[in-house]
């Protein structure tokens, strides 16, 4: 009988149902998918596809070809899942998979100057989001008002050049740490936290005009 030992518990395999994966952490589910479970890759899927595909879209601005990428982030973790190492976050892993298809996408697009600098699109979905643009408590005028600082932000996350652009996504718009930037990005601290900085001071220089 195959088993998944995870934190000195000890899962049956062929008895864990889907409901039960759902409460598993990720280190867990990629246990129980190596040692047979198949519907936990499932259940991975599902718990990063919206997340990726916002990470994505926002990076590179184009939601069909976003959809195209996550698909090919999931494909990859598919083929290497059995080199995860257990010791580190699988959220900061996948995120650098993600990251380098994305940087892959941009350095393909800047070939041709058309489309170096696509606007970010607009509708962002709020799911695991820092910043949050609508609320019900808010006037027609107020919702309005926020509306447009959107789509300003959208232009000036657009304008930042790609290593800039890529570090801001991931910190203000959704929430990781310097630390896992630093993973997900393969750049040390120092350089995350000076890109970071140089990306909100071009942020701030092109978003100012925009909103005077």
């Amino acid at each position: 009988m195959a088993k998944v030992r995870m934190q000195q518990t000890t899962f049956p395999v062929e008895k864990i149902a889907r409901s039960e994966l759902k409460e598993f952490d990720d280190a867990a589910l990629v246990a129980a998918y190596l040692a047979g479970t198949r519907p936990a890759f499932q259940e991975l899927a599902e718990r990063y596809h919206t997340r990726l595909l916002n990470f994505i879209y926002r990076t590179i601005g184009d939601r069909d070809r976003a959809e195209d990428l996550v698909q090919e982030t999931f494909v990859r973790v598919y083929r290497h899942l059995h080199r995860f190492d257990p010791t580190k976050k699988f959220s900061t892993w996948i995120y650098t998979i993600a990251s380098n298809l994305a940087k892959n996408e941009l350095r393909n697009r800047s070939r041709n100057p058309m489309v170096l600098f696509q606007a970010i699109k607009k509708h962002w979905d709020a799911d695991h989001r820092p910043l949050q643009w609508e609320d019900s408590t808010y006037s027609p005028d107020d919702l309005y008002r926020k509306r447009h600082l959107r789509e300003q932000v959208e232009k000036a996350v657009a304008e930042l050049p790609e290593h800039h652009r890529v570090v801001f996504v991931l910190r203000e718009m959704e929430g990781k740490t310097y630390e896992e930037i630093s993973e997900i990005t393969g750049v040390t601290l120092g350089t995350v936290k000076s890109r970071l900085n140089r990306a909100r001071n071009r942020f701030a220089q092109i978003v100012g005009p925009m909103l005077e």
